[in-house]
């Protein structure tokens, strides 16, 4: 009897056990971006642990960055953006139509307006969170810009 309550015992536990694994599985890792316009930076969580908080350059005076919450929906280790003579892009992360995060070669403007509208990390900063968002995915990912 001692050996059938022990053996029905450990059986539970185990089921416990693996039961708690699946559910531990179960929990969605998210990135959260925020882009803060008023104060050109932008900050980065990951399941609501900060992760990192950078400088950053919005739109210049005549252009506009949109503001919103969006799941980005394309990832691109390099883009040339045809309407400003092939500009390049690298590490973007596409939000909402053309608009992008991405790396810049003009690190000196980072903490003030200066793009046409998509917002500007450096580049080290960029490749980080690019591969952030690749590791996990464009649907675990948001992206929130504000004043």
């Amino acid at each position: 009897m001692k050996r059938i309550f022990l053996a029905v015992n450990g059986v539970v536990l185990s089921c416990l056990m693996l039961a708690g694994l699946a559910e531990a599985k179960k929990v969605p890792q998210v990135v959260e971006i925020w882009v803060d316009i008023s104060n050109q930076s932008m900050a980065v969580d990951v399941d609501g642990w900060p992760y990192a908080r950078w400088k950053v350059s919005t739109a210049r005076e005549g252009y506009y960055t949109p503001r919103g919450s969006w799941r980005p929906f394309l990832l691109k280790k390099i883009h040339y953006l045809r309407k400003y003579d092939n500009s390049p892009m690298p590490n973007s992360i596409f939000f909402h139509g053309g608009y992008a995060i991405h790396a810049t070669g003009y690190v000196k403007s980072l903490g003030r307006p200066a793009s046409h509208g998509c917002v500007r990390l450096d580049p080290q900063n960029a490749l980080r969170l690019h591969g952030l968002v690749q590791k996990y995915g464009l649907r675990a990912t948001r992206i929130s810009i504000s004043n």
